[in-house]
């Protein structure tokens, strides 16, 4: 991934705050002029960007920390477990928790069992793993997928001296619409939250249907490489290991390829994540509150939870409601109750003020009965004039 994706005149982090957008940082440093002329914002700028951010606000961010589980102790009370890093294990109590976890954070990276269980792990690699390119030069690789990730692989693997890239892509045509552009100038990104439940599912319905192709620029790096193949109308039917090959077949032949890098998405489901083994029993899931109509019923989007509009996790059953108060997620797994505002760029200037208000809400009502109390026993006066008045 050479540059980001979104457009980049859309603000994001900043929160409204022009002085806190990534223009403002860039034309600090290179002038207007500067800003006309990048067309996407660079992956490593963007980091710096980033680091700049975390730097001006004073944010106190720990990195190389790991969240092993969430224990509840009480309502609103919960135990996080931490380590990572070889560091020893702690941990903190919290009455909050956002689980701002990515794109991976409300699941896993999906392998398809016909190459996990067929195939050993020497021979293949999902996308969101580090791949020893190193190890591949020269040699001929097939890439499962028709996404910006799939093409991203394909130009850095052949940047990197792989003989050939294959791309293998289910449909006849590549997907040509990127549903995103539409939802960020018609207010489904800002209002999504309110439509009914039959709406949500079947925009999300008819987004996972479309998907995002390759940027332009993406597409163009990989297909100019003399090395680059692409297969359309190629689902994989069968993969096998034959003398240290993978042995793909497809509709359109059988192929033999050097390494297999897998670039098929994730799947969302709570009780995937670890962290949540505690809890993920009561959490709410779109297969337990709402019944799709078959033209659009998908087992993929009814394990995704059930949430709030303020992102909160819901339980199933009361039993559930106490361990799961003060747990928020903010990752990809909100994707059909809140829309992408927690998985896009260019959600975030909605999704986050929604989630700080959702917090700050359920903060008020934790609280409750000593705010009242305090309220209806005030008695400090205010007004101390005296009447009449002495003449």
């Amino acid at each position: 991934m050479v540059t980001l994706r979104t457009p980049k005149h859309l603000t994001s982090v900043d929160l409204g705050i022009p002085s806190l957008t990534f223009r403002s940082w860039w034309e600090a440093q290179f002038g207007p002029e500067g800003w006309e002329q990048i067309d996407k914002i660079p992956k490593g700028d963007w980091m710096n960007y980033l680091r700049w951010y975390r730097h001006v606000l004073k944010l106190p961010v720990l990195n190389e920390v790991q969240l092993n589980l969430v224990e509840p102790i009480d309502r609103g009370i919960h135990r996080l477990h931490l380590g990572g890093n070889g560091a020893p294990s702690k941990s903190i109590l919290a009455r909050k928790v956002i689980l701002a976890t990515g794109i991976q954070g409300g699941g896993e990276w999906h392998v398809p069992p016909m190459i996990a269980d067929h195939i050993p792990k020497t021979l293949y690699a999902h996308t969101s793993e580090t791949i020893d390119f190193e190890t591949l030069k020269g040699k001929k690789v097939a890439i499962l997928g028709g996404g910006a990730s799939a093409f991203d692989n394909a130009n850095f693997a052949l940047t990197e001296g792989v003989g050939e890239a294959h791309v293998f892509v289910r449909r006849k045509e590549m997907p040509r619409i990127n549903p995103i552009r539409q939802m960020e100038a018609s207010g489904l990104i800002e209002r999504f939250p309110a439509l009914s439940d039959e709406d949500k599912y079947a925009a999300i319905a008819h987004f996972f249907k479309h998907n995002q192709p390759p940027t332009n620029d993406t597409f163009e790096r990989a297909s100019s490489w003399d090395g680059f193949h692409l297969h359309l109308g190629s689902p994989w039917l069968d993969v096998k290991e034959e003398n240290g090959k993978a042995i793909v077949t497809t509709p359109k032949g059988t192929f033999a390829f050097d390494f297999l890098i897998i670039s098929t998405g994730l799947l969302t489901d709570p009780a995937l994540r670890p962290e949540l083994q505690l809890v993920e029993q009561h959490i709410a899931r779109w297969g337990d509150e709402y019944e799709a109509p078959e033209e659009v019923a998908n087992p993929v989007l009814d394990a995704h939870p059930y949430l709030t509009s303020g992102f909160a996790f819901m339980s199933r059953d009361e039993n559930g409601s106490a361990p799961l108060h003060g747990l928020f997620a903010f990752n990809y797994s909100a994707l059909i109750s809140c829309g992408i505002s927690a998985s896009a760029l260019s959600g975030m200037k909605y999704g986050v003020p929604r989630l700080v208000t959702a917090i700050a809400d359920q903060l008020f009502q934790d609280d409750r009965d000593e705010i009242l109390k305090d309220f209806f026993e005030y008695d400090e006066k205010e007004f101390v004039g005296n009447w009449p008045l002495n003449v």
